[in-house]
């Protein structure tokens, strides 16, 4: 693997060291507070649970935590502010304590970006790209937080797995449009006072894409990589993985989401959101190990 020329090799974040991905990617463990996520639904949703399961994270390599308490799946149901407080406060709060790593909220709602930040988190990762709800993007901006914004076409009750759409999304260009839109998005979000260090983006893949607009998008994310902002991907057990490998349960997607992760660094990816990350950091280890030679 050979990372590519990026214009963007670190990311400013409230609290913490400006994160570099120079030479490598970085790898956001995902830790859902959830009974519904489409892969780990209700493995970790008590506080114990979650807390286990994000210091285990740590232990295996994770540089970012991502914790979320509304999973964004398909056809999945809205979660009220009040109920993701509930799941992820005294998770971030309880991490915060025990681990240094940054941690990062997911959620499209400025309360609860608000009081995961009052816990200790340092990144709001918005998939709405914050035009759910724009005060959120307010919120990161008076934090100094990293911003993820992520391109979608519907919010998750309105949308489909990627291999089910009767009719799929339509494009002229997926690549140059999803594109195009994350940089509007960085552009809304600078006018809210968000400085461009602050800023990460993310294609969506799985939101709104067939299997194929999927590998388009992979296949040319060096176009995307290309741009000012660092690239945050998440690939891991989605469904256009699925689909191509035959793997019909997510818990079996392993070995094409480190395929695609694969690809993906290729093409200059920053971070790499992920489920397994003790395997993602032993294949970027031995891809490093063979740059180095």
């Amino acid at each position: 693997m050979t990372h590519i020329h990026l214009q963007a090799t670190s990311w400013s974040i409230a609290a913490h060291a400006p994160i570099s991905f120079a030479t490598r990617p970085l790898l956001a463990g995902i830790l859902n507070c959830t009974p519904d996520s489409f892969s780990d639904g209700g493995q970790f949703a008590t506080p114990t649970q979650a807390i286990e399961h994000g210091l285990r994270l740590v232990s295996e390599g994770a540089e970012i935590l991502d914790v979320g308490g509304e999973s964004t799946r398909p056809g999945a149901q809205r979660v009220s502010a009040a109920e993701q407080i509930h799941r992820i406060e005294p998770v971030i709060r309880a991490l915060r304590q025990r681990s240094s790593v940054p941690i990062s909220v997911d959620t499209t709602l400025s309360l609860v970006a608000e009081a995961a930040i009052a816990a200790g988190a340092n990144i709001v990762n918005d998939v709405s790209g914050g035009e759910e709800d724009e005060n959120i993007l307010r919120v990161a901006a008076n934090a100094n937080a990293g911003l993820i914004l992520m391109h979608r076409l519907h919010p998750p009750g309105q949308d489909q797995y990627s291999d089910q759409y009767k009719i799929a999304p339509t494009y002229a260009d997926v690549v140059q449009d999803v594109l195009a839109q994350l940089l509007r998005l960085a552009e809304r979000a600078r006018s809210f006072g968000v400085r461009n260090e602050h800023i990460v983006i993310d294609p969506g893949f799985g939101f709104g894409k067939s299997v194929d607009d999927n590998f388009k998008l992979l296949r040319r994310v060096n176009e995307i990589t290309a741009c000012e902002f660092p690239v945050m991907a998440s690939l891991s057990r989605k469904s256009f993985l699925g689909a191509a490998s035959g793997a019909t349960d997510p818990s079996q997607r392993l070995p094409a989401s480190l395929a695609a992760a694969a690809l993906a660094a290729q093409g200059g990816v920053a971070i790499l959101r992920v489920h397994n990350v003790l395997e993602h950091r032993q294949f970027l280890s031995i891809s490093a190990a063979c740059a180095a030679c």
